[in-house]
């Protein structure tokens, strides 16, 4: 068997993408996507139909510019949402506007929104998850959410604290990000970098499993966010992985064996629980320099791409 058939053995593969044309290679169990990767397929223009759609969409039910716009950018989030399902077996992961990621009501009215769009082209909602930054509003929201069937997805998650408060609130799965807290550390700490079993991105997401697994939390923990092929490796075992489709090739291009990394058999019997409160919750997320910026920095990046998706929307309006 070849790496990524290996993987598939041990965790459930998730395509990172939203190129279609890949999922289809991949055979991926579900897919994520994301407002930057929307702005990138949406430029391509085999997608164009799907773009157009919205908009059409977008002129029915917005009665000014500004409603117009919000609606079509919903749908082409939805739109590429019911494309992938048609590939996939499992579920897809559609984001909430970055924008509300301070926002509790708006989160959870968006969620809502993006739920009924799927919901009334005859897909269960089972199969869709909401994607919401994990703030301290991010984790309310998805506690609401969770108890109405709206399964979530919290993404942007770069600490223990993040992770436990997501967990606490019933959230069905979690995103930490590998890459980008390796991009932080290369950064600040050591520019020439780190291998693969002692990268700072590997080492969060392993504390986060190993803490989960110890103390019965449902919530699935999938690494997200890779820089190199030894980080997806070095996770092996995690419940899942999303990996971009150059990763993914680089899997299915050698067959060299694969060990698990993690095993909930294996405990890590120093960690101890960890009681949180809104003010604990700020406080330590104040006191990792690399969470608190890499959280700030990708609720700014999603929130630009989403301007930009929108200036593209109102072109064509």
């Amino acid at each position: 068997m070849n790496q990524l058939e290996q993987l598939k053995k041990m965790t459930t593969v998730v395509a990172d993408t939203g190129d279609f044309d890949s999922i289809k290679i991949y055979k991926p169990t579900d897919s994520t996507t994301n407002p930057s990767l929307i702005l990138a397929a949406s430029s391509q223009p085999q997608y164009a139909h799907l773009i157009e759609e919205a908009v059409k969409y977008g002129k029915s039910k917005g009665k000014n510019l500004k409603e117009k716009t919000e609606f079509s950018l919903d749908k082409i989030f939805v739109n590429f949402g019911l494309e992938i399902l048609k590939i996939i077996p499992g579920r897809v992961s559609t984001e909430v506007d970055a924008r509300l990621s301070f926002d509790v009501e708006g989160s959870i009215q968006k969620a809502r929104h993006l739920i009924a769009l799927y919901e009334s082209a005859h897909i269960d909602r089972k199969r869709i998850l909401i994607k919401l930054a994990s703030t301290w509003e991010g984790a309310v929201a998805a506690k609401r959410l969770e108890k109405e069937g709206i399964h979530c997805n919290m993404t942007l998650l770069f600490s223990l604290p993040q992770a436990i408060a997501c967990a606490e609130a019933g959230a069905t799965l979690i995103s930490p990000f590998v890459g980008r807290i390796l991009d932080w550390y290369k950064k600040n700490v050591k520019p020439e970098g780190y291998a693969p079993e002692e990268d700072p991105g590997v080492l969060s997401v392993a504390e986060i499993y190993h803490y989960f697994k110890k103390f019965g939390y449902k919530t699935e923990i999938m690494g997200a966010s890779f820089r190199n092929k030894g980080e997806i490796l070095a996770l092996a075992g995690c419940d899942l992985l999303t990996i971009a489709p150059n990763f993914l090739q680089e899997l299915k291009n050698t067959t060299d064996p694969i060990e698990r990394a993690l095993d909930p058999a294996e405990m890590d019997h120093s960690l101890q629980k960890m009681h949180l409160d809104e003010k604990n919750f700020r406080f330590l997320l104040n006191e990792n320099a690399m969470a608190t910026e890499k959280l700030a920095e990708g609720i700014r990046k999603f929130s630009e791409d989403i301007v930009k998706l929108e200036r593209l929307i109102q072109g064509k309006l």
